[in-house]
C-alpha cells in the first residue's frame, strides 16, 4: 500500500471530519470512500463514452438501425414479461 499526501484547507478538513462523524466512520475512511466513489464514477463515464463510440462506429459502418416503432413495441412487450424477438434492422433513411 502506498501513501499519498494531500493538502486540505482547514474548512474542508472540518467538513470532512463532521461528515465522517455523522456517517459513523473515520475521516480517513470517509476520504477513501469518496475517492473510490469518484474513481468509479469516472470509470463508468469512460465505459459509457467508449460504448457510445463503438455503437456510433457500428452505425456508420453499416447504416443499420431499429425503427423506433418496432423497438418501442419490443420494449413494451418485454416490460409485460414477454420474450419477443428483436426487431429487424433497417437501413437508415429508407422506408420499407
Amino acid at each position: 500500500m502506498s501513501t499519498t499526501t494531500i493538502r486540505l484547507t482547514d474548512e474542508l478538513k472540518a467538513r470532512i471530519s463532521h461528515a465522517a462523524e455523522r456517517a459513523g466512520t473515520t475521516s480517513h475512511s470517509f476520504i477513501l470512500g469518496a475517492i473510490e466513489e469518484k474513481v468509479g464514477e469516472a470509470e463508468r463515464q469512460r465505459e459509457f463514452l467508449d460504448e457510445a463510440e463503438r455503437r456510433w462506429q457500428a452505425f456508420v459502418s453499416d447504416g443499420q438501425v431499429f425503427a423506433w416503432e418496432d423497438m418501442r413495441d419490443y420494449l413494451e412487450r418485454r416490460a409485460r414479461g414477454e420474450n419477443p424477438d428483436l426487431p429487424v434492422k433497417k437501413t437508415y433513411g429508407r422506408r420499407p
